[in-house]
């Protein structure tokens, strides 16, 4: 049995928030999605220049690039949602399955582990990214995202067994703070290779990915029990993993704050993570483009490095707010500020006004990621099955994520403009925010000893 409190143990949980961040800031946020338009620019450039007999060092007015993907041509926007799309698809798939196996067989670790080397061997693979043809190098970011969000599962499901109720929002929001620390002192050593050297050296940063996700992930790894309960091994594993899912899937059905809060959670959390995925590709194809085309590397590492910042800040700022005015108030709050930052974003036109953004959006984006985990955590039953229930909120979350990226590319393949994608975002924002008042409040029902379900707002 792990000794809930233990601040060893715990130290070591909040390192794995600093090792794997790595690959949300550099691979999903920062240096490759600028990487990923130069090369497939790049590319087309060639295509194109061939095809028309031409020497042009950039495309002609009017004309878009374009990518062909298994004899599909699509922009590079666009299959980059589709890809981001199936592979949270394949994790919705995989985490309630593998989450019922762990939980029964106690290998929570062995299965976080694996997912963990999975996505950072894949962060290693992008380093060719450049070289191969394009359907090979999104099979890395497919099994890079599959890897890090399937290892979030297991990691997630940890914070209930280390932690008291009391504790939960200080340890999530101080998991995400070390999180946003740690990718950004790797985003400078990034910054410092592709500036300092040379920009032919920007792969060398996915490599620097995945050894340092591996080599941090070790603390935590060293402290993390793998059998918490002292659980056997039986034949007829993955048959009984299915049979606890299914028990835990009852009793989960019966908690009427779980469910709701976790339909909220769907809608808001989806606009949270398209942002995340997709608003650098936006920038760099509708703000650093024409006169602001010469800032546009520099000007969106400033920016994420802002959100970075910010958001540590943000994560640790709401945490005490919800010991103050209680957690479902304090998501409320956070996810109203996000309607009018990604109204907004519908409108951005300049750098300046991008930069003043990314302020706002790292004041929220940190807070809700931390205060979403803890919250869940906090409405759990008293249970041996943290991982089975924590598949039900990482499915919730990647099915949201696969609808927001797939939307987000959709509108803009439908319309032909990706600020339209824009609308789809606030869309799910709105929704979120309107489900969240009418989760039971677990505040009301202990101050009135009743055992009926409140209102979250009265």
């Amino acid at each position: 049995m792990i000794k809930k409190g233990d601040k060893k143990i715990i130290r070591g949980w909040v390192f794995y928030d600093w090792a794997n961040s790595v690959y949300n800031l550099v691979i999903s946020s920062a240096i490759f999605p600028i990487f990923y338009n130069a090369i497939t620019t790049e590319r087309y450039l060639a295509e194109y220049n061939t095809t028309h007999n031409l020497n042009l060092e950039e495309l002609p007015e009017g004309v878009h690039v374009m990518v062909n993907f298994f004899g599909t041509e699509l922009s590079p926007s666009v299959l980059m949602s589709f890809v981001l799309s199936a592979s949270f698809l394949v994790v919705s798939f995989l985490s309630p399955m593998l989450s019922g196996v762990a939980d029964f067989s106690g290998n929570k670790k062995r299965f976080m582990q694996f997912f963990c080397y999975l996505g950072a061997l894949s962060c290693i693979s992008l380093y060719w990214f450049g070289d191969v043809p394009i359907e090979v190098g999104m099979l890395s970011i497919f099994l890079a995202s599959i890897g890090f969000w399937n290892s979030l599962v297991f990691y997630n499901a940890y914070l209930p067994e280390i932690a008291e109720p009391k504790d939960h929002d200080r340890v999530s929001a101080r998991g995400f703070s070390m999180g946003y620390f740690g990718s950004m002192i790797l985003l400078v050593i990034c910054l410092a290779i592709i500036m300092g050297i040379s920009p032919k050296y920007t792969s060398l940063c996915f490599v620097l990915v995945g050894l340092w996700w591996i080599g941090f992930s070790r603390i935590t790894y060293k402290v993390l029990p793998n059998n918490v309960y002292g659980k056997k091994k039986e034949k007829g594993i993955l048959w009984k993993g299915f049979k606890e899912l299914k028990l835990v899937f009852e009793e989960f059905k019966k908690i009427k704050r779980l469910k709701r809060y976790l339909s909220a959670f769907f809608f808001f959390n989806t606009g949270v993570q398209t942002v995340m995925l997709m608003a650098v590709l936006y920038a760099s194809r509708e703000i650093f483009v024409g006169e602001y085309e010469a800032a546009g590397q520099a000007g969106l590492i400033i920016a994420i490095l802002l959100i970075q910042i910010l958001g540590a800040a943000g994560a640790f700022l709401l945490s005490r707010l919800s010991g103050i005015i209680g957690n479902l108030k304090s998501l409320i709050i956070v996810v109203a500020f996000w309607v009018p930052l990604c109204v907004a974003a519908y409108f951005l036109t300049t750098p300046f006004q991008f930069y003043f953004l990314a302020a706002g959006v790292g004041l929220v984006m940190g807070g809700v990621q931390a205060l979403s985990r803890s919250t869940y955590s906090k409405f759990l039953p008293e249970t041996k099955d943290h991982a089975s229930y924590f598949s039900f909120y990482d499915v919730t979350e990647k099915v949201g994520i696969v609808f927001g990226t797939f939307f987000f590319g959709f509108m803009e393949y439908v319309t032909g403009d990706i600020r339209a994608s824009i609308l789809s975002v606030v869309f799910f924002f709105c929704v979120g925010l309107i489900l969240l008042f009418f989760v039971p409040n677990e505040d009301s029902k202990r101050k009135r000893g009743k055992q009926i379900d409140q209102p979250a707002i009265a």
